[in-house]
């Protein structure tokens, strides 16, 4: 019989990542509760904030928007992601996301499967710095 307390995973036990930007959390993952296929958890990202361009050379990325509003560049190209909505990333396709809302935007995402180790699993193209600025400037604009 599982263990039920071990794959169990509360938000509020996971610690914020903002190295990319926004409140990025991974909550089921190899280290929380031993998965082998990939990891799962949960983008929070202020009015205006960033999460910066990276890509993943192993993995897709699968993503649903609880609430509020991104847009998210693939590639380069601008989409629009709103509540209910599910965006499939294929491997090696860059991304970046901003909340364009006035309110609190969460998004779930999954990565699978898993790098062969951690550190290969994301490559940043941009820093969290440099995302922020573009959001700006694209504001102005």
């Amino acid at each position: 019989m599982l263990e039920q307390t071990r794959l169990i995973v509360n938000l509020s036990d996971t610690e914020p990542n903002r190295r990319r930007g926004g409140d990025v959390r991974a909550m089921l993952t190899p280290a929380t509760v031993k998965s082998t296929s990939g990891f799962m958890g949960m983008a929070i990202a202020q009015p205006g904030e960033c999460i910066a361009e990276h890509y993943h050379p192993y993995s897709e990325e699968f993503v649903y928007v609880v609430s509020g509003r991104f847009e998210v560049d693939l590639d380069g190209e601008t989409h629009p992601l709103v509540p209910d909505q599910g965006l499939l990333i294929p491997i090696g396709v860059r991304h970046r996301f901003r909340n364009v809302g006035d309110v609190e935007a969460r998004m779930v995402f999954h990565l699978g499967p898993l790098a062969p180790h951690p550190s290969l699993g994301h490559v940043d193209t941009e820093t969290a710095e440099e995302a922020a600025a573009k959001a700006v400037e694209g504001a102005l604009e």
